[in-house]
């Protein structure tokens, strides 16, 4: 095999240095905010490009630019400005307030965690997307914490365990498409493993959120009044992403919507109106730029086969068919912390594993439903995914602050131990085309 074939691992060094500089100094100096992350990637960057002297440093810009170039990162980033635009938007004319008082008149307290995950769940099922998802419900999460006891980091990670929830069983959700698609199986099918194997998390994560927020109160709320007009952007944002419109085409909706709404009651003038938007958009910068850096950054380390060791390194070591099994939760697990894109790392992985799950006779569904759900798992927990960096960013809190409280996150990766270890759920050899 020769070393292009084999990969280097000298080549994850930036991913290192980028982990070392944004946990690291959390850990040590005990405060997660004293390092920022567009310093750490910054760096992180630098130190991609100053390897592989072999290669022109125009060449290596060129793979830099390319990466972060890269279709799904810049969707990311106009998700992440226009998501900001509308946030704004619909926070200067009251939208949060009224929906958030709407759900406080209709649920105590104690059970509005749980009803925020459940929403999630279901928004995150229908639409395919958890990126939409946080979209939508991060501002409604946002004024819960805001309006309660709850932690604000709590709040962000239930809507992102609620996100993530449908991002992996979604029929529509790219992740979906790409494990079925790379493994042969019908979607129907992968569905109904993956839902099997998933539910129990769901599960454990309401009732664990019911036992943390069982003695919340409100606080200082004297009524739960509330104009429902103000409340249509968010609940027409839900309701058509829900109806599968392509959720650029849902945020320009909404901000149009809340803005319109905002010149009628007097909340905005043309002039505000234009000034909040584009406050909106300017708050988003930040985690704009970053996520542009991490894309350049991955691109760099896949470059220099940094990628193919991880891979290599994991099948390699495959030896019985829970072996292989773990394998190919381990190589989609190894990819999503690399580039921090769950979609991209099944893509990247889909076909070594099911080379694995042919020679060790695993169902394709099976397969398809095990790239999902550790991709997924991830996908929530690293503090740099797409995700988190949102929620992080419309919440204005770190997303270290986050991780302890991705319980869901963390038991579909629990599940999925379980499934191997257990082999369920059983089912026949069949398997639709």
């Amino acid at each position: 095999m020769t070393q292009q074939a084999k990969g280097n691992a000298y080549a994850l060094l930036p991913l290192l240095i980028f982990i070392m500089l944004f946990i690291g100094t959390g850990i040590v100096t005990r405060d997660f905010s004293s390092m920022p992350i567009n310093v750490a990637i910054i760096i992180a960057s630098a130190v991609a490009l100053a390897m592989n002297r072999k290669e022109k440093l125009s060449k290596k810009i060129e793979v830099f630019t390319k990466g972060a170039g890269h279709e799904n990162i810049v969707l990311m980033v106009i998700i992440f400005v226009l998501a900001g635009a509308f946030s704004e938007v619909a926070s200067g004319m009251g939208a949060v307030d009224a929906t958030v008082n709407l759900g406080l008149s209709l649920l105590p307290a104690n059970l509005l965690m749980i009803g925020l995950f459940i929403i999630g769940c279901f928004i995150s099922v229908t639409m395919g997307t958890s990126m939409g998802t946080v979209v939508a419900l991060v501002p409604i999460g946002i004024g819960i914490a805001e309006q309660t006891d709850i932690p604000m980091a709590l709040a962000m990670a239930t809507v992102l365990g609620g996100a993530m929830f449908g991002d992996n069983l979604s029929m529509i959700s790219d992740t979906t498409i790409a494990a079925s698609r790379t493994q042969n199986s019908a979607m129907s099918d992968k569905f109904k493993t993956n839902f099997f194997i998933v539910l129990p998390g769901a599960i454990v994560t309401a009732v664990i959120l019911w036992v943390i927020t069982s003695g919340s109160h409100v606080n200082n709320l004297e009524d739960y009044s509330y104009n429902f007009v103000k409340v249509l952007p968010y609940l027409t944002v839900l309701i058509v992403a829900i109806l599968g419109v392509n959720v650029l085409i849902v945020l320009i909706g909404g901000i149009i919507f809340a803005g319109v709404i905002g010149l009628i009651d007097g909340s905005y003038t043309g002039t505000t109106l234009i000034q909040a938007a584009s406050q909106g958009i300017i708050n988003m910068e930040d985690i704009a730029i970053v996520a542009l850096l991490i894309g350049g950054m991955i691109g760099i380390i896949q470059h220099n086969g940094g990628i193919t060791f991880l891979l290599n390194f994991v099948s390699n070591r495959i030896h019985s068919k829970k072996g292989a099994e773990f394998g190919i939760a381990s190589l989609v697990s190894v990819a999503d912390i690399s580039t921090a894109n769950n979609t991209i790392s099944i893509i990247m992985t889909g076909p070594l594993a099911k080379n694995i799950a042919q020679e060790y006779r695993i169902q394709p569904r099976r397969a398809a439903s095990l790239l999902d759900i550790f991709a997924a798992c991830w996908q929530g927990i690293v503090p740099y995914g797409g995700q988190m960096l949102a929620i992080a960013s419309l919440a204005s809190i770190s997303p270290l602050q986050v991780i302890p409280y991705s319980f869901y996150p963390i038991l579909l990766g629990v599940c999925g131990i379980v499934a191997i270890l257990t082999g369920f759920p059983r089912s026949s050899t069949r398997n639709k085309a």
